[in-house]
């Protein structure tokens, strides 16, 4: 028999959540078989079989929290590998599905409405005769299926949608178990707010130049890198430059002491259904742009996978969120701790400027930098944010860090 406990994930971590149990009480695993998926306040992880054999799970439910250290399951190797269950017979004659044109006229057909919505014949046709959205429809028959009566009640409440999963009218309250994950998010932003001295400072970019380039290079670009050209590549190569003439805000407090870096380690915020997770890019400074989307592309899919480890959701020293995916024109995001600054990207959006004496319609980005007024002074976040301005509206800079005429001139 073998033993599978719940491993250690972190020196200050002592328990952890499961999430989900892969495998079943009795079934048969092989080794290196993903068998449960736990959540530390971190991240979430998973737990292999050590050996093959039949399972016998511990008695913890999906949701219970349980100590670094707790049996997990045991592995009974010397137990048999049950047999592949027999192929089944090819379909005879007499089973053969009549083809859709054998179909009664009656039935609408079911492309009417999205493979993936069950409804009956009659249901169908009239969410299709009406263009009703079957997501607004509430069904009522055997397996979630929707019926005539369903359709015909959402035709008869225009304008009114339940929220998912309950009634029109309803006044029920739920109530979850926060996951460790929620805990920690929450823990850590209330001691961002109570510890620090945190201020945040405005100022828009001109993204026009960006986007030229995006536009003109994005096809040979993923043709040579195998990734495309985002924005962020341009954001964090700009910081890069910007952490390393500002070093304060890549810097933190540590007791009386106050712990430079010369290195630029970004770290990235990416929403998650279980909650925001900010993994860390390594050494931007010494990264490429093709080099940092792929890390932002391999990072962004481990976090939707919950499969970050500790080290990589540790170490930042500075971050970067993007409130514009979803829509957010200006926002103060609030500090990474231990770090003292975080960026703030936003959507683009076009706004009449100033250029030359003359109005023209701009591609225009706020952007916000909040910092810990602490270590970090007003002239050096102001002139820190102005200076990833320069930058991004002139991103030939993010090559030497200033223009080539200066570099021939030695300016």
């Amino acid at each position: 028999m073998t033993d599978i406990k719940v491993p250690t994930v972190g020196e200050s971590i002592s328990e952890v959540t499961l999430l989900k149990w892969l495998k079943k009480d009795g079934e048969y695993v092989e080794r290196d078989e993903v068998i449960a998926e736990l959540e530390s306040e971190k991240a979430t992880f998973e737990v292999n079989a050590e050996k093959g054999g039949v399972i016998k799970l511990a008695d913890i439910k999906e949701g219970d929290t349980i100590r670094i250290g707790d049996l997990l399951a045991t592995i009974d190797e010397a137990a048999a590998k049950p047999e592949k269950a027999a192929a089944p017979e090819k379909t005879t004659k007499a089973e053969t599905p009549k083809p859709a044109a054998e179909a009664p006229a009656s039935s609408a057909p079911l492309t009417a409405i999205p493979n993936d919505v069950k409804a009956s014949p009659v249901a169908s046709a009239i969410i299709a005769d009406k263009k009703v959205d079957p997501k607004t429809v509430k069904p009522t028959g055997p397996s979630g299926k929707i019926l005539k009566e369903d359709v015909l009640a959402a035709l008869a409440t225009p304008g009114k949608k339940a929220f998912a999963g309950a009634e029109l009218n309803t006044r029920n309250v739920r109530t979850e178990k926060m996951s460790n994950l929620r805990k920690t998010i929450s823990r850590r932003l209330v001691e961002a707010k109570n510890t620090t001295a945190m201020l945040t400072t405005f100022n828009e970019v001109d993204m026009g130049a960006i986007m030229e380039i995006r536009t003109k290079y994005k096809d040979k670009f993923k043709e040579a890198h195998g990734v495309g050209l985002g924005f962020m590549s341009f954001f964090a190569k700009a910081c890069a430059i910007a952490l390393a003439e500002w070093p304060s805000v890549n810097a933190y407090i540590d007791g009386d002491n106050i712990v430079y870096h010369d290195y630029a380690d970004i770290s990235i915020a990416v929403s998650t259904p279980r909650g925001l997770t900010v993994p860390v890019m390594r050494n931007v400074e010494s990264m490429s742009m093709a080099d940092v989307e792929r890390k932002v592309a391999e990072l962004a899919a481990k976090a939707r996978d919950s499969k970050l480890t500790a080290e990589e959701l540790t170490g930042g020293t500075f971050t970067i969120t993007n409130g514009g995916v979803f829509g957010s024109l200006m926002s103060t995001p609030i500090i990474n701790i231990p770090q003292s600054a975080i960026l703030g990207m936003h959507k683009i959006q076009e706004r009449p400027m100033v250029v030359n004496g003359q109005v023209v319609v701009r591609p225009m980005m706020y952007l916000a930098l909040s910092y810990d007024h602490r270590i970090i002074d007003g002239r050096e976040s102001v002139s820190f944010l102005v200076r990833v301005k320069e930058l991004l509206e002139n991103p030939e800079l993010l090559l030497f860090g200033k223009s080539p005429v200066q570099t021939l001139l030695e300016l």
